[in-house]
């Protein structure tokens, strides 16, 4: 691959795969201006949802309803972590305690009218905020970066 003037150029497939030393340089890079891409959105979006919020909120509308347990295991933090993080959700109506029909001692969590809501204008906030940014690119830039997308969505898969 070629990292010419910030363009990706894809190789041919009958070229050989990028050296060790290559892939590493492939790998820096690209986690850096993920980050700092990131974080320039959600710095510029202003949003009145914290991260790990609004992480939450995207988990349940997925995978939702969920208890807990399961929000905070699949949010990578511990149980008391995540009931905070509910309750302030809970506190701004944008989510929805429900009793678990399994487990009497259990609650389910669901994203509320208000959150759905919420959880749309951060979506449509951030697009906005993105397409800010690809306008300022010329046509061969915006054309690279439609044709990494595959592979920069193949990349979000987890290994088996």
């Amino acid at each position: 691959m070629s990292w010419h003037h910030g363009a990706v150029n894809a190789a041919p497939r009958d070229e050989p795969a990028a050296s060790a030393d290559e892939e590493t340089e492939i790998a820096a890079r690209l986690r850096l201006v993920i980050g700092r891409l990131n974080r320039r959105i959600r710095i510029d979006g202003r949003e009145s949802v914290p991260p790990l919020q609004l992480s939450a909120m995207v988990t349940v509308e997925e995978f939702g309803p969920l208890r807990l347990s399961e929000l905070a295991r699949r949010e990578a933090v511990s149980v008391p972590t995540m009931s905070r993080v509910l309750a302030a959700l809970d506190e701004q109506g944008l989510v929805v305690r429900t009793p678990d029909p399994q487990d009497a001692r259990g609650v389910l969590v669901t994203l509320s009218d208000d959150g759905e809501r919420r959880l749309a204008q951060v979506r449509s906030h951030r697009t906005a905020l993105v397409a800010r940014r690809l306008g300022r690119l010329d046509t061969a830039q915006r054309a690279s970066l439609l044709a990494a997308l595959p592979a920069l969505e193949a990349l979000l898969v987890d290994e088996p």
